[in-house]
């Protein structure tokens, strides 16, 4: 049986796309590539994306664009950490002048996705709306277990959301750990090796209303727009 041609056995409106992406390279990627030890370097606070980086969002975002994909978003949502803000702003805030940019989604940074937390200074975002970080903890690092219950806590801030076609840029780690929540919530073929843009479905198995239209995974199968590297 061809699974990109099934049915799938859920209807739309208790469906929601979500489109992953991982950031851009970022300095401190560059940095502790060479050394961990630099990662506990306050000159990498809340880092920028490298040069490469920067080539990497550059053309993810005409990758997008050219897709026809950002005209399908609803809301991209980021981690608050300047390079993923980066990424966000590039691949899905850069469209032309030329509408005066009414095409580009929202985009709305939340807590809840950013990267692990504590001892790095890398990972401690900078003053955000006039508040300090306060989730940065200098001398304990955050466990896989609280990673795992904070994404959980995300997935359930996510089901509130209004919108249907979501974008969530963020880290390798925390994106995996967002497959791992939802688990048998999405469709199987989308929970192998992450890349740069992955789409997915997520269901509300709860809800499950028997005489609405079912969508079919063939729907998202070709919602991926570029394949490439991951950083963490």
């Amino acid at each position: 049986m061809n699974t990109a041609s099934a049915q799938f056995p859920y209807p739309w409106q208790l469906c929601k796309i979500i489109h992953l992406v991982s950031h851009g390279q970022a300095m401190h990627n560059v940095e502790g590539d060479k050394d961990r030890e630099a990662l506990l370097s306050d000159h990498l606070f809340d880092a920028q994306l490298s040069p490469l980086g920067l080539q990497q969002v550059c053309k993810l975002g005409k990758d997008v664009h050219a897709s026809g994909l950002l005209k399908k978003i609803d809301l991209v949502i980021t981690s608050p950490l300047y390079w993923t803000v980066q990424t966000a702003m590039e691949v899905f805030g850069s469209e032309s002048q030329a509408d005066g940019g009414n095409s580009c989604p929202q985009i709305m940074a939340v807590e809840l996705c950013r990267d692990r937390m504590g001892q790095r200074p890398c990972d401690m975002r900078r003053r955000m709306d006039g508040e300090e970080d306060s989730m940065w903890n200098p001398d304990v690092r955050e466990s896989e277990e609280e990673m795992a219950a904070r994404m959980v806590l995300f997935m359930e801030w996510l089901w509130t959301r209004p919108e249907q076609q979501m974008v969530i840029v963020s880290h390798g780690i925390i994106l995996q750990k967002i497959l791992y929540v939802l688990g048998n919530d999405c469709h199987p073929t989308t929970t192998s090796a992450l890349q740069t843009l992955r789409s997915v479905v997520i269901v509300d198995k709860s809800l499950r209303e028997a005489d609405s239209p079912l969508c079919s995974p063939a729907d998202v199968a070709n919602l991926n727009v570029s394949r490439g590297e991951v950083s963490n």
